[in-house]
């Protein structure tokens, strides 16, 4: 097993929280505030330490959207979070600064930048002005063109140079705590996406906390013979199991129950060994 900075003991799990029309898994079905609280209530219940936000779909393909209606679909819902469950970290995802300072503002304390501080990296001056987390995952290109034809001549070494590059940009900023995504399914083939999982403990070597989220996503469907999205589950788990094994501190996941207990059964078997 990779060297980790993190025990088992001290694996996190993020809920997510879609509040869009149109996320790949469950879009439209929490971007009502008042049904967005009730799943933020079910993901504590179960287990979830972070809550994560995300007002636009990243989905491949996914067009973009504006600023302001990004941030009228945020707000209410962290606003809310925020007061309901004092004890949870709420982070947003978003590749925006302006609408990661306006969750900042409602009480957010992580951002989650899926472009890895590309599309605008100002969000590193922002969390080190709110002394917030900051999750910089790599991607290529934007949503709507990352899996055309996407191409690497050694995917886990170029993710490692990007990350390690845009982590230390930040540190000059003076953000304090950074976590590394190295992006499966962003601008990845399936066998770009399996090297990277494979190779997950030289991401981890580069002293960062590593977050990895595969939940539901396309590559499980295709490794099982085209299944939908519903039917993902068992390979979700299976993935995550596997990063955790090789080092990873946070996993992101829709199903947080399921989560949680495969945590809890890989604590148990370090406290064995």
């Amino acid at each position: 097993m990779a060297k980790n900075t993190d025990s088992a003991s001290a694996i996190r799990v993020m809920g997510v929280l879609n509040v869009t029309p149109d996320s790949f898994s469950d879009g439209g079905l929490y971007n009502n505030p008042d049904f967005a609280l009730k799943h933020i209530e079910k993901m504590v219940k179960e287990g979830a330490s972070i809550i994560d936000v995300g007002g636009e779909s990243t989905r491949p393909g996914s067009d973009p959207v504006k600023a302001e209606e990004e941030i009228r679909r945020i707000e209410p819902v962290i606003k809310a979070g925020v007061k309901r469950f004092p004890e949870i970290q709420f982070s947003i995802d978003t590749m925006k600064a302006e609408v990661a300072k306006a969750a900042l503002s409602c009480g957010a304390t992580m951002v989650n930048d899926v472009s890895g501080l590309r599309f605008d990296p100002e969000k590193a001056k922002l969390c080190a002005e709110y002394d917030a987390d900051l999750v910089i995952m790599h991607s290529k290109e934007m949503p709507k063109t990352m899996q055309d034809n996407p191409h690497y001549d050694d995917v886990l070494q170029e993710v490692a140079v990007f990350l390690k590059t845009q982590c230390s940009f930040a540190k000059e900023q003076g953000v304090k705590k950074i976590y590394t995504d190295p992006g499966i399914g962003f601008g990845k083939t399936l066998d770009h996406n399996l090297k990277l999982l494979a190779g997950l403990e030289d991401i981890v070597e580069l002293g960062y906390p590593v977050l990895v989220g595969v939940s539901r996503k396309s590559m499980i469907g295709k490794l099982l013979n085209d299944r939908p999205v519903d039917g993902r589950l068992a390979g979700t788990i299976a993935l995550h199991y596997h990063a955790m094994m090789k080092g990873a501190s946070i996993i992101r996941v829709h199903d947080v129950r399921e989560a949680v207990d495969s945590v809890r059964i890989l604590q148990a078997l370090q406290k064995t060994t």
